[in-house]
């Protein structure tokens, strides 16, 4: 130790409180790579069937109510474009945790390091990580700051509130197949009921559900333990990284899972689809320019009572518009693509 001593000369410039969120900031941009190439693969995938489900007419629905009409191929590029957004807020999140306090030392005042050092020890950190890394302009506010954690953490909780949701709906638009929705089909991965012959069960939404689940619930890890430091510095950040790196990890693994054991393979029941569309009444609405909304209300208040279509109603027994006119407004193109038609 006379040359080369651990305290007096390989650790007389550095502190724990510096070079552990150092390395975590370094290990989170590298980790936050593959889990953003994963999640684009994903909303790739989702945009892919978007494209070719853009000639399956189905029903759109609110409150799990019928709504109007709409292409299946607008209802899984929206997938694709809600995933899309938060490729951005990967990137913004990648931006604030390259801001470190290496040369901070114990509580930023930079004890124990000679002019220069901090600068000097960032630049070297970039050449070496290829990482574009920042000094923090106030290396104190720095040292005991974990908001960019509890930023990207919250990230991650968006992107998990968001692959749930679409996984709620892929489980909605595949149930049945003879007494649900049954507008897709889902890859079957299993037999799904040691009791019941036949039954095929989601598993790869509910899988992704559940890891949803888990991150949401690490954010409120993250959220404690931030708000849990105390002055110069917080203790609780081997919590945060934990929470973050097993966040990251069971939502690249989710992501993976969807795209290749269940997106890639969704098929549609184009036919069906179509079906329920024209039997629905919620197709009434397109002619409320045409009728007014009082006289639609009432075509689609007997046709509940009666279990009649919104055609026969409309055209064939009340005759308040031609079957030419009806033509024109109950187009494809027209019900996914509304033109305003009087």
């Amino acid at each position: 130790y006379d040359y080369c001593h651990p305290n007096n000369h390989v650790n007389c410039s550095q502190s724990t409180n510096d070079a552990y969120p150092t390395a975590f900031r370094i290990a989170l941009n590298n980790k936050l790579v593959g889990y953003r190439d994963t999640l684009s693969l994903l909303a790739d995938a989702f945009f892919a069937k978007g494209q070719e489900f853009h000639n399956v007419l189905k029903m759109g629905r609110t409150q799990l109510q019928d709504a109007v009409p709409m292409s299946m191929g607008d209802e899984f590029h929206a997938f694709a474009t809600n995933l899309r957004e938060e490729l951005l807020r990967i990137d913004d999140s990648r931006r604030l945790i390259s801001e470190i306090n290496m040369g901070a030392t114990a509580i930023g005042t930079g004890v124990n390091t000679p002019p220069g050092y901090a600068a000097l020890v960032t630049e070297q950190l970039r050449q070496v990580t290829g990482l574009d890394l920042l000094l923090a302009g106030d290396l104190i506010e720095a040292t005991y700051d974990t908001g960019a954690y509890v930023q990207l953490s919250g990230v991650l909780k968006r992107t998990a509130v968001k692959l749930s949701k679409i996984c709620n709906d892929l489980r909605l638009l595949s149930s049945g197949p003879r007494t649900g929705l049954n507008e897709i089909n889902l890859p079957a991965l299993q037999p799904g009921s040691s009791i019941m012959p036949g039954k095929v069960n989601p598993v790869v939404p509910e899988v992704v559900n559940q890891t949803a689940f888990y991150v949401i619930g690490a954010d409120t890890t993250v959220t404690m333990a931030a708000e849990a430091g105390q002055l110069q510095l917080n203790v609780m950040e081997p919590v945060i990284s934990f929470a973050l790196f097993t966040s990251i990890t069971y939502l690249t693994n989710a992501c993976h899972t969807l795209r290749d054991k269940c997106v890639l393979g969704i098929t549609a029941n184009a036919s069906h689809a179509a079906t329920m569309v024209y039997n629905s009444i919620g197709i009434v609405t397109q002619l409320n320019p045409v009728l007014g909304y009082e006289t639609a209300a009432s075509i689609a208040k007997e046709a509940l009572q009666t279990g009649k279509s919104v055609h026969d109603i409309a055209v064939t027994e009340r005759g308040l518009l031609t079957q030419a006119k009806w033509d024109e407004i109950f187009t494809f193109e027209n019900l996914i693509r509304p033109v305003f038609i009087q």
